[in-house]
């Protein structure tokens, strides 16, 4: 038996922000980064919520940590909000469920995101990174109630986070199609989101700006994906990597995934193929689409400028080979690693491992 349940309200299209001021919030609490602080964009969202009363909580940093989830949260019981806005990428949207979760309020959290890559604003999960080691949190009270998805916020997005975060569009949508708890909704919205995010990446990140509101939503429909399938080895693999590295979660992504294709072949080759011929990779026999998506990552990775290594990413694989057992350790915890299709072993993370390292 499969349930499928998405809670979240999503509002999409230009100029989708408006509609904060309908929401009914009072008491406007907003989590942002310093970047949106300073350019004046998160003032601008909270004066559009209309809201009697608004703070601004603007210190979230790349891969947050507990300790700053902890500093959030204290301030969300002292404002006692009835809207919890979180605006940024996923790293706010992290943030602002963690501060909403750990305070125990009942404000509603709404999700603007300005990145399309990790889906948070319809999702379960939550990372919080300490000591080193990226920790995710799953429960359902961590879903936003309401997701806006607003192209005018995506205008003026820098090349390089285009394709980290396209990536792991592309990483969400190809896990979750794959993972054991995956189901005929699930497939529906895993497919259509790598099959769009796929043909529209190289297009963003040349500079259209027309087609970037379709990976917007490409984001959110791998997001309501993954929350009910699951995600797998690439993901965890790249939670124990970001944390010991601190580089770009997206970025990882796109040095894992064709590998972590390669490893996951032999027993989800069959679904791999169907999504290669549905994104148009073609591939008559099974082998050869599995090995066209494979080849067709690759060559979009190349495109969009990501590295193909650990090493090309600024990792000394020297680095890997000494802490290698910490790296499968914390694969092996990771709860994504449950759902991947095959039951995750040290030795399938070392293969990995192997492959994307690089050289000296």
């Amino acid at each position: 038996m499969k349930d499928f349940y998405s809670g979240t309200r999503i509002i999409a299209g230009r100029g989708a922000v408006k509609e904060l001021k309908n929401l009914g919030i009072k008491r406007l609490f907003l989590v942002t980064d310093p970047f949106f602080a300073e350019n004046g964009v998160a003032q601008q969202i909270a004066t559009a919520a209309q809201a009697q009363a608004a703070e601004i909580f603007q210190d979230v940093q790349p891969d947050p940590s507990v300790t700053l989830a902890a500093e959030g949260t204290a301030r969300v019981k002292a404002f006692e909000p009835d809207g919890i806005v979180a605006l940024g990428g996923g790293s706010a949207m992290d943030c602002a469920k963690a501060m909403a979760y750990f305070s125990g309020s009942k404000a509603k959290l709404i999700a603007i995101p300005t990145t399309s890559g990790s889906g948070s604003e319809v999702t379960d999960f939550a990372i919080l990174t300490h000591e080193q080691v990226k920790h995710p949190l799953v429960d359902a009270r961590l879903r936003p109630e309401v997701a806006i998805l607003d192209d005018e916020l995506l205008q003026k997005l820098p090349p390089s986070l285009i394709a980290d975060a396209g990536f792991d569009v592309l990483a969400h949508a190809l896990e979750a199609y794959v993972a054991k708890n995956a189901g005929a909704i699930t497939d529906a919205l895993a497919r259509d989101a790598f099959c769009s995010a796929f043909a529209a990446l190289p297009a963003s990140f040349a500079g259209n700006t027309a087609v970037r509101l379709k990976v917007h939503v490409a984001a959110t429909m791998a997001g309501m994906a993954f929350t009910q399938a699951g995600l797998g080895l690439c993901h965890a693999m790249a939670h124990s990597l970001g944390g010991m590295f601190h580089v770009p979660h997206g970025r990882l992504n796109a040095i894992l995934l064709p590998a972590v294709v390669s490893c996951n072949a032999h027993r989800a080759g069959e679904k791999y193929a169907v999504l290669a011929r549905s994104a148009g990779l073609g591939g008559s026999a099974d082998t050869v689409a599995v090995r066209n998506l494979k080849n067709c990552l690759v060559r979009l990775r190349t495109e969009l400028k990501l590295p193909g290594t650990l090493a090309q990413a600024g990792v000394d694989p020297r680095q890997v080979w000494y802490g290698m057992d910490k790296i499968v350790e914390a694969t092996l915890a990771d709860p994504c690693c449950n759902t991947n299709p095959i039951a995750v072993e040290g030795f399938m993370v070392r293969q990995v491992l192997e492959e994307v390292m690089g050289r000296v």
